[in-house]
């Protein structure tokens, strides 16, 4: 027979020896857990609350300085928007400042349309090789290159093609080098990486079955993409195209490195140009808060936060369906 271990030398057992286990407490793991679900609440509420203060601040902020060119300074919004003549520091004796906005406008929408109508037929056709025909050591070659384009610094881009485009550009085609083409060029190479991952993903994001009843009715790889998989997936192409112009639009650095940054509307692609942000970064610095020059390069801010307004809606729409049949 086992014989019971006793702690007692005596094999008795002390009075206050015998430990008592209690269950736990229902309503302490209870009170625990809304405790941690409210300390969550909270912090997830606070977080989105700061985002959207952050939002509207930024909003307020750009838009009375943007409208200050039009309130205080007496300018008006058609003369801003339409005129070509941008001398914000001009003396009352020769005429006054006159801060019209329309050449960096047209700089602007220029560069950034000419870009995605390069890259966005090339970023799809990249997507669509990723996706349907590529094999596997294919796709693991493409992915990484995709991703050392996306986080190429700007400056970088804007420094290659400075050393490079531009020497190629006035060598061989003429002009003095810094030009519509180069700046457009340079955009298109660094929105790439945007429209063909947002297409690699809407194309990947189909039903299989699609593809699968396509060939299934005798239709050739070829056709199944052009019929089936590119249809389907163009709300997801849209979206990606709107994002690369958007990305194209805000662009700064990189483009005032190789446009030239003169202040005239180009009538040919190897002529310089200037662009809104361009504008922006070159003169801010020279500035005095709260003169007519400060306040219009503001409003050329407000431009820029309203365009990605518009970018938004469409991306929404697009989303949505209402643009795509």
């Amino acid at each position: 027979m086992h014989k019971e271990f006793s702690p007692d030398p005596d094999g008795k057992k002390s009075a206050g020896s015998k430990k008592i286990y209690r269950a736990p407490d229902k309503r302490n793991i209870q009170g625990r857990k809304r405790c941690g679900e409210f300390l969550g609440r909270s912090a997830a509420f606070l977080a989105a609350a700061l985002v959207v203060a952050l939002t509207v601040s930024i909003i307020y902020f750009i838009g009375s300085k943007g409208l200050a060119t039009f309130t205080v300074h007496g300018v008006r919004v058609t003369e801003f928007l339409f005129s070509t003549q941008w001398w914000p520091d001009r003396p009352l004796e020769e005429g006054g400042p006159a801060v019209g906005s329309l050449t960096f406008i047209l700089g602007s929408l220029l560069v950034s349309l000419l870009a995605v109508a390069v890259s966005a037929p090339l970023s799809v056709i990249v997507a669509v090789f990723m996706v349907e025909i590529a094999p596997v050591w294919g796709q693991r070659a493409l992915q990484p290159a995709i991703e050392i384009l996306a986080g190429i610094p700007s400056v970088v881009y804007g420094y290659v093609g400075l050393s490079l485009l531009v020497p190629f550009i006035r060598n061989y085609l003429g002009g003095e080098g810094f030009s519509v083409l180069a700046g457009f060029i340079v955009l298109s190479i660094m929105i790439l990486p945007t429209i063909i991952s947002v297409s690699t993903d809407s194309l990947r994001a189909l039903p299989p079955q699609w593809k699968e009843a396509a060939l299934a009715l005798g239709s050739t790889r070829w056709q199944t993409i052009r019929l089936v998989l590119v249809p389907a997936a163009r709300s997801g192409l849209i979206t990606a195209v709107v994002l690369g112009l958007a990305r194209a639009f805000g662009e700064a650095l990189a483009v005032q490195m190789v446009i030239g940054n003169t202040r005239t509307i180009p009538h040919s692609l190897l002529e310089p140009t200037i662009t809104l942000t361009s504008a922006i970064t070159m003169d801010m610095g020279y500035t005095i808060m709260g003169s007519l020059w400060n306040s219009a390069l503001w409003s050329m801010g407000l431009i820029l936060l309203l365009m990605s307004f518009l970018f938004i809606m469409v991306i929404r729409v697009v989303v949505r369906g209402g643009m795509v049949r």
